[in-house]
């Protein structure tokens, strides 16, 4: 009788220790996956703080090579920069304002493809390697076709955009070239509005060579608005672009006759850009 009790407590304990080793196992299982996650986290907040440090270097670093709104002001220009929000990724959209005379304005505005510190490295290099150009040349079409073949020796710079316009004060004239990119807008005093689409061409550096590239001329009047802007002001995921494009030409129909200034924030209001959006926005406003 005592040799039976104690083979079933040896059974019992037997048994007992079987039914804990599963649940000792899954503890441990549970405790090195709380421990993974924890590095996990760890390792997402010290990636993000990065990213985020990249984000704020390159936005500075695209700011700083932008020309300066304030330090010169133009009764007759206005120009934003809105850096997209919700995003830590910084594009190349930038805008330049030459004077080639006192009666000759050169106005561009630009894209470069891709993000971060490369991307505001590539828009630098482009933005004066044209602002060079059109001093040089005051041809619009030619100076893109130097600026597309500079574009082929930069990484990064494959298929950018722009538009490069050449105002005549004295022969109230817009000449304007556009490599990929999208029309400017003209507003002549009597309400009439026009996009300047009739010289545009492939973007920089994947055009066919030997093949001049068009270039468009369209008189003003005295009192007429030039809009040039990139795509982050009209194009908005899952719509058709012509309807950004209506938005922009009604918003400029209905506060066409407002300084370029206060224009300026208008267009920005009416188009639901004026606290950044998903994508970079340069705006130009030019009252002729």
């Amino acid at each position: 009788m005592t040799a039976f009790v104690t083979q079933r407590r040896h059974d019992r304990s037997r048994h007992g220790g079987l039914r804990d080793e599963p649940d000792a196992r899954g503890q441990a299982m549970e405790a090195e996956l709380y421990a993974r996650a924890r590095e996990l986290q760890q390792l997402n907040d010290q990636l993000r703080q990065a990213h985020a440090r990249e984000h704020q270097v390159a936005l500075s670093l695209q700011q700083a090579m932008l020309p300066a709104a304030v330090s010169d002001p133009r009764p007759d220009a206005a120009v934003r920069y809105l850096p997209a929000v919700g995003s830590l990724n910084v594009c190349g959209d930038w805008y330049e304002l030459v004077d080639l005379s006192e009666t000759r304005l050169a106005v561009a505005v630009g894209d470069v493809v891709g993000h971060g510190l490369s991307a505001a490295g590539v828009m630098g290099q482009l933005r004066s390697a044209l602002s060079a150009a059109i001093q040089s040349i005051e041809e619009p079409a030619r100076a893109l076709e130097v600026l597309s073949r500079y574009s082929r020796s930069i990484d990064g710079a494959l298929a950018s955009t722009a538009v490069q316009v050449v105002i005549d004060k004295t022969q109230q004239t817009i000449t304007y070239s556009c490599a990929g990119h999208l029309p400017p807008v003209l507003l002549q005093p009597d309400g009439t509005i026009e996009l300047l689409d009739e010289a545009t061409d492939p973007p920089l550096g994947i055009r066919m060579s030997g093949v001049p590239r068009p270039q468009a001329r369209r008189s003003y009047a005295p009192g007429a608005t030039l809009v040039l802007y990139t795509d982050g002001l009209v194009e908005r995921r899952g719509e058709d672009i012509d309807d950004g494009l209506r938005r922009l030409t009604d918003s400029l129909l209905r506060h066409g006759r407002l300084a370029p200034e206060p224009l300026a924030e208008a267009l920005l209001t009416d188009l639901g850009v004026a606290d950044g959006a998903a994508d970079d926005t340069a705006l130009v406003v030019i009252r002729l």
